[in-house]
């Protein structure tokens, strides 16, 4: 009888872990369809941008073809009305010689082509203006189509990303129970993780790019109405936004999943890091290790560089620091972490906005069975440091 209830109770885990695990597999295609979504979305805007760069194409052409016959014909009335003026003043002068239906006839004939003549500059003023808007609105369209198409393969290679990552969890977590341990705590991460990307391409280079489009308009505005120095100044700053904008994207990228921590290892890949951003920022920032291991597992290269990261990402953040130093220790059975910035600091019972990150870090630190303590006061800088033992 036991054992027929322990069976009993052993499928009913199987089939609970099944369907923890199924729902855990169906969040992750839900936000990898989400993903290809926006990547579809993206790559419409591109194709309604390249027809109405096609259909403005068109018609420009048909202006110019048009103002040049306008131009034509103006040259033409020009000729024919200062003839006709020329009359005009004859007859002014030897007024008793002509006849008044004469008279009425030169007179009518000088007034007709004074005012077609006008009509055709007017026309051609009308036709140059649309003329310059339209070629406005194509230099706006080239530039969206850009980055557009630049946006759309980085959004692939983040979806890769994505993929990878997520899939990977699902086959280092063969064990159903593990999954069932670990699917809420991953299912908060995503989460966590798309509110965040989210909030950092709204923050950073979506807000870039609308700026980069003003500042394009207000490129032209200056070079038609001001001067071509003067717009030449514009035309560098827009540059300086762009590369920003260009930065902004690869560290999002990079954020989710640096290549270099698979390649290299953990302490190249920190060093590298760090480097980038110490060029950055214009922050001296200062990095010692002692290893005397080449490679650790996986969990604990991820783990310690998500660490660090959001360490020195807060130092830069939130202690408006101007010089950090970073120490990483590897040994047989451990590693310690120190992060130490010069920032204002904070009152550790008042943080507000360094919480989550530390929250995030605490809880990544527990899950490894390891310690971080947190010291800080203000104008005194702000020190971290994580000490995690290594098991096999």
């Amino acid at each position: 009888m036991r054992e027929i209830q322990h069976t009993h109770k052993k499928n009913q885990i199987k089939e609970k872990n099944a369907t923890d695990l199924k729902g855990l597999d169906d969040i992750i295609d839900e936000m990898v369809d989400a993903v290809h979504h926006s990547k579809d979305e993206i790559y419409n805007i591109t194709e309604h941008a390249r027809d109405e760069y096609e259909t403005l194409t068109e018609k420009i052409a048909q202006l110019r073809e048009e103002i040049d016959g306008i131009i034509t014909d103006s040259d033409l009335l020009e000729r024919k009305e200062r003839v006709a003026r020329q009359r005009l003043a004859t007859v002014s002068e030897n007024f008793s010689m002509y006849s008044e239906k004469e008279i009425q006839h030169v007179y009518e004939e000088a007034h007709n082509l004074q005012v077609e003549y006008r009509m055709k500059q007017e026309r051609e003023q009308s036709l140059r203006k649309e003329r310059d808007e339209i070629e406005r609105r194509l230099r706006v369209l080239e530039e969206t189509i850009e980055r557009a198409e630049s946006l759309v393969g980085k959004v692939s290679v983040v979806l890769n990303y994505l993929t990878d990552d997520f899939k990977e969890i699902s086959s280092i977590l063969e064990d159903a129970k593990e999954k069932q341990m670990f699917g809420l705590k991953i299912i908060e991460a995503q989460e966590e993780e798309r509110r965040r990307i989210s909030r950092e391409i709204h923050d950073g280079p979506a807000q870039m790019l609308a700026n980069v489009l003003i500042r394009a308009d207000l490129v032209d505005r200056t070079y038609r109405e001001r001067s071509p120095e003067e717009a030449l100044v514009e035309i560098q700053s827009m540059r300086k936004m762009v590369r920003q904008s260009l930065y902004e994207v690869r560290r999002i990228i990079y954020d989710l999943r640096p290549m270099a921590l698979d390649d290299l290892g953990l302490v190249p890949t920190i060093r590298k890091y760090l480097q980038t951003l110490s060029d950055y920022h214009n922050i001296a920032i200062h990095f010692q290790e002692q290893s005397s291991q080449e490679r650790l597992k996986e969990k604990y290269e991820v783990a310690i560089f998500r660490l660090t990261q959001e360490a020195v990402q807060n130092a830069i953040k939130h202690a408006q620091a101007s010089e950090i130093d970073v120490k990483l220790i590897v040994s047989n059975n451990r590693v310690n972490v120190s992060v130490r910035d010069d920032g204002k600091g904070f009152t550790l019972t008042e943080r507000k906005s360094q919480s989550f990150g530390l929250i995030g870090m605490r809880e990544r630190v527990d899950m490894l069975d390891g310690k971080l303590e947190l010291t800080s006061k203000p104008g005194k800088g702000t020190h971290v440091f994580i000490n995690i033992p290594l098991t096999s």
